[in-house]
């Protein structure tokens, strides 16, 4: 059984399909694409069907040399059951996710996403969306950083043979 990861932001656009596409592009380096997987969603319905968004892809081709895939869908409750681990950008992101889980038996899997860096000490992904591009710059090095120590936590976890 592979490994499944959920990153969440509000609309599904700018930072959650960044750290899904971040995370496959270091999963994939690592050879691990047979064990883990990821996917992305908002917990808004502002953008649902929409591709990420032009400035975020931009900044991840320019300092990584990635295409952004994927389009954007709200957040269900049934991803609790489907996912092992879902990651929110920000505190707000976070609270949205607790609140669809009222019995809490899923509380354990929710992290904040910047919980796993190890370079950058902020504690919320900012949401680059009404900014500059020197914003959505920094989102793609402070997710970088978050998903290779992700990448860390789940191999030391979970991949133990």
């Amino acid at each position: 059984m592979p490994y499944k990861l959920l990153f969440v932001c509000l609309g599904n656009i700018c930072r959650s399909p960044s750290a899904e596409n971040i995370m496959n592009y270091l999963i994939d380096q690592a050879g691990l694409s047979e064990s883990i997987i990821c996917d992305s969603a908002g917990t808004s319905s502002y953008h649902i069907g929409s591709p990420p968004d032009r400035r975020m892809s931009a900044a991840a081709q320019a300092k990584l040399g990635i295409k952004l895939l994927g389009r954007a869908r709200q957040l269900q409750t049934s991803d609790f059951q489907e996912f092992d681990l879902i990651l929110a950008m920000d505190r707000e992101n976070y609270d949205n996710i607790i609140a669809l889980d009222p019995t809490g038996q899923y509380h354990k899997q929710v992290y904040l996403m910047c919980e796993f860096c190890s370079r950058h000490n902020l504690k919320e992904v900012p949401d680059p969306y009404y900014g500059g591009q020197e914003g959505f710059n920094q989102v793609i090095d402070l997710l970088v950083d978050a998903c290779e120590g992700l990448l860390q936590y789940i191999t030391s976890q979970n991949l133990k043979n």
